[in-house]
């Protein structure tokens, strides 16, 4: 299953973080259910964030028009509070102060992250800088971009993060993404006491294993072949490309009765057996019942085609 075409015609998104990876997955997914998409990022065809990959801006918008919606390419930088300001500004003129949604998904820092160092060995000046790109960008978006959720008293607000809370329940491996990480995942839950009398729900979301353009890049593969990877990888062979929580972005905009979810901690995969929808290869697959399995638990030789 897909997303169904024009289920969201006529809402307006907004996708922080829509460059590449998630973002740009959840942006397209958006656009083919019919929604105006605004996409933000650093990246563009004239300049490149200091992540330094080519993927940009205008790349993803053309692919949410494509797709069926309307695409918008806005460069933004989400740790200058006034580009957020002028970001908010033009959606509230362009679309006569209407959104529905807010996919908080601005990252941009595994550059700095140090893995297996202790916190006093890692560089502070690095650490810091993940903090402020992983962490204060999404509370410098909600603090603007709020109010036009608030004002038309509905509307849902996704804080993409990664793990869920099996996961966020364990040293992430870097105290500076750990605190990222867990700290997106406990916006979505206390956002939910500030939002819900005003008629919006908050969930934090997380993929799976997310083939991702870097991910695939690193492995040597492409979407197409990327089960080449398995054989030096097989945890891999759980992994999910972009669209498939694009999917679940869709499926809890478009339900009316998307309050049950308030709070929560959510996964692409949990939405998936609740909703029905597949990832564009038509599987279902199960990342944290596997890794339950194969990494917390008792089933090290559990076969990841089992919980596809």
């Amino acid at each position: 299953m897909s997303t169904v075409d024009n289920q969201l015609s006529g809402a307006v998104a907004l996708v922080t973080g829509a460059t590449r990876g998630a973002g740009r997955g959840m942006a397209v997914e958006l656009g083919a259910a019919g929604a105006t998409v605004y996409v933000t990022g650093r990246t563009t065809r004239d300049s490149r964030s200091p992540v330094g990959r080519a993927e940009t801006i205008e790349d993803t918008a053309e692919l949410v028009t494509k797709a069926g919606g309307r695409g918008i390419a806005v460069r933004c930088d989400h740790t200058d509070p006034g580009d957020v300001a002028k970001l908010a500004a033009r959606i509230t003129a362009e679309q006569d102060g209407r959104l529905d949604v807010l996919v908080n998904d601005t990252w941009g820092a595994d550059q700095w992250i140090e893995w297996a160092k202790p916190l006093w060995e890692h560089d502070l000046d690095n650490g810091l800088r993940a903090l402020r790109n992983g962490l204060e960008t999404h509370l410098i978006t909600l603090h603007t971009i709020l109010p036009l959720l608030v004002r038309r008293g509905r509307g849902l607000v996704c804080e993409i993060t990664d793990g869920d809370d099996m996961f966020n329940a364990r040293y992430r491996g870097s105290m500076f993404f750990d605190i990222v990480k867990v700290a997106i995942t406990r916006l979505g839950k206390t956002l939910d006491e500030e939002l819900s009398p005003h008629g919006v729900t908050s969930v934090s979301l997380t993929p799976g294993y997310l083939r991702s353009e870097a991910m695939l890049e690193g492995r040597g593969v492409t979407e197409e072949n990327w089960r080449d990877a398995v054989a030096d990888d097989p945890w891999f062979g759980i992994s999910e490309t972009p669209r498939y929580i694009g999917r679940a972005v869709v499926a809890l905009a478009a339900d009316p009765d998307v309050r049950r979810w308030a709070g929560q901690s959510l996964s692409s995969g949990q939405l998936a057996k609740h909703y029905g929808f597949t990832d564009i290869d038509g599987s279902r697959p199960q990342c944290s019942a596997f890794f339950a399995d194969a990494c917390f638990g008792d089933k090290k030789d559990a076969n990841p085609d089992d919980y596809r």
